[in-house]
């Protein structure tokens, strides 16, 4: 036996002898003559030094179904500490006196006497050992004592990153007879930035299972080209702009979510997002955030980061651990609910803005399949997604479009994906994922317009105005590749179409078709820190080919970015 079992075993001795037990040979203390029932002491002593037990079976009255047969087998195998009668019984069911249970007591107490020598004797041989383990105990100790002091609460844990970019954007494309529009964006929001993004994160739970998140984030993007300046597409997913002004606090999160029963999950708060609630999520693509349009999985209509006063629930099939499930989740999300007017505001209203967003899904260990369907009203705001013309579409709440509060857009994705079973290899994860998205506009009537793509006409509406399209679609497929090169580095490339008009009210091509690509590798230099170089490209990210333009608003038909930026990460 090994010193620390020896030490460890020795107080559990102690407990399980000391109850219950004796040697035959102290059973002749005051008190037990009458007991024994024995004239002659010392015969009896002699007997039963030669009569000792050793095993329960010797002892005729305890059967293996008596409920302390095993506790009374491990006192005589293990310590010796049990004796019967001359006539090889053991009495249990006879009350003893104070006498008798002093005896058995004091017969244990010899058996745990030459444990305790023996591990006195150890202690000595192991001295230096013994002081070094008690000195690191010690030192965790006060440790512990300075946690326990200086901690701020003991339900809530501060978790945060900090993201920061260094890049810039190059334009191109063929001029129109108007403005040099190429010229006009690289001297507008062509220069080099150096951004950042921190998010400070309080996570609460008050049964282990529950929590309450809250979250506060600040960023410097307002005036950077990476916050979608000057083609909505341009923007990063982590370009924060907060409200008030770069560099100021706004609570960006703040939500509880819970448990109800085993299979269901509740979620509400006065500020939380659609997306951060999906029963599955839908690509294995996304170790780096890249551009915004990358990472809502090829359906921005849907997946469109709805964010403001929130409920929903969560269905997931109760499975083991590795096993396939299915898993359904629906929520409403209203951003204009904290205002009380209801032309423009609350909660299921026609100015709330709201967002019913449903998903079903099926995952397996190496693959998933998700289809997500998304009501929309009015009044939501959607940026970053698609060209000009479909953003002025999905997000239907700029009154100088001409939009009425009862139009409104339903929109679906369908998401499949495939993951390698081991990391490490030549072959990346797949994930792909289409987007189609329908306008309905109530009794408002389309508007005129032109039928070529020549310069605007004064009067007439464009081809792409907003209450002119009635459909839009989009597209993704990403390439994932893990442990690249080296154990917890990754790789990345997307390709795809944002959101981009297919059809218009009147019939009109829309000319719309545009394309996204990135691609990007993450260093990851500890647990705590990444760097990433990415590059991007963007064609015709403006819908100039069929929007024409005037003096005021130019146009670089044939539009196109290619972009660059070192993104570095630090968790903490």
């Amino acid at each position: 036996m090994k010193l620390f079992q020896k030490l460890l075993l020795a107080p559990a001795a102690l407990g399980l002898m000391a109850p219950v037990g004796a040697q035959a040979s102290d059973l002749a203390s005051a008190g037990m003559n009458g007991y024994i029932q024995q004239s002659d002491l010392h015969n009896f002593r002699v007997w039963a030094d030669q009569n000792q037990v050793t095993s329960v079976t010797q002892l005729s009255d305890v059967k293996p179904t008596d409920w302390a047969y095993q506790a009374l087998s491990n006192l005589v195998e293990k310590y010796g500490c049990v004796a019967g009668y001359p006539n090889g019984t053991y009495k249990g069911q006879q009350a003893m006196t104070r006498y008798e249970a002093a005896a058995l007591l004091n017969a244990c107490l010899d058996r745990v006497t030459e444990i305790t020598d023996e591990i006195q004797r150890l202690q000595q041989d192991f001295a230096k050992e013994l002081a070094v383990i008690k000195g690191r105990v010690d030192g965790l100790e006060k440790k512990v004592g300075k946690l326990e002091a200086t901690q701020f609460s003991t339900t809530t844990k501060l978790q945060g990153d900090t993201y920061w970019t260094l890049g810039a954007p190059v334009y191109g494309g063929q001029n129109n007879n108007l403005v040099n529009g190429t010229q006009r964006n690289a001297s507008t929001f062509g220069a080099t930035t150096f951004n950042y993004d921190l998010r400070l994160n309080l996570i609460t739970s008050f049964t282990g299972k529950d929590q309450l998140y809250t979250r506060l984030r600040s960023g410097n993007f307002a005036n950077s080209a990476f916050n979608g300046q000057p083609y909505s597409l341009m923007a990063l997913d982590r370009a924060f702009s907060p409200t008030g002004g770069n560099n100021v606090f706004n609570l960006d999160r703040l939500y509880y979510r819970f448990p109800v029963g085993k299979e269901f999950t509740a979620m509400v708060g006065p500020r939380a997002r659609n997306t951060e609630f999906l029963a599955i999520l839908p690509f294995y693509y996304g170790d780096f955030a890249g551009l915004d349009f990358f990472t809502l999985h090829g359906a921005p209509g849907t997946y469109n980061k709805a964010t403001g006063g929130f409920a929903g629930l969560m269905w997931k099939q109760n499975v083991k651990k590795g096993k396939p499930f299915f898993a359904v989740s629906t929520s409403y999300t209203a951003p204009n609910s904290d205002s009380s007017n209801p032309s423009n505001g609350g909660v299921f209203t026609n100015g709330s803005g709201g967002s019913w967003t449903t998903q079903l899904g099926y995952q397996a260990q190496q693959w998933k399949a998700t289809f997500g369907w998304r009501y929309g009203q009015c009044g939501q705001p959607v940026n970053r997604r698609g060209t000009q013309a479909a953003v002025a579409a999905e997000s239907c709440g700029n009154t100088a479009t001409g939009w009425t509060s009862d139009n409104y857009n339903n929109n679906f994705a369908v998401g499949l994906a495939w993951q390698p079973k081991n990391n490490g290899t030549i072959v990346p994860s797949i994930s792909g994922g289409w987007g189609y998205s329908a306008y309905a506009y109530g009794n408002q009537a389309a508007p005129v317009v032109r039928t070529s793509n020549t310069t605007a006409n004064s009067g007439i509406s464009s081809a792409l105005a907003a209450t002119n399209i009635s459909a839009t679609q989009s597209w993704t497929v990403g390439l994932q590749w893990k442990d690249v090169f080296a154990k917890g580095n990754s790789a990345g490339m997307a390709v795809g179409q944002p959101s981009f008009v297919t059809s218009t009210r009147n019939g009109v091509t829309p000319f719309d078709g545009n394309y996204a690509w990135e691609w990007w590798y993450r260093f990851q230099v500890s647990d705590n820190i990444s760097i990433t170089p990415m590059l991007f490209y963007l064609s015709n990210p403006s819908s100039a080919g069929a929007n024409g333009g005037t003096a005021a608003a130019p146009i670089n038909t044939g539009a196109n970015v290619f972009g660059g930026l070192l993104a570095a990460q630090f968790r903490f």
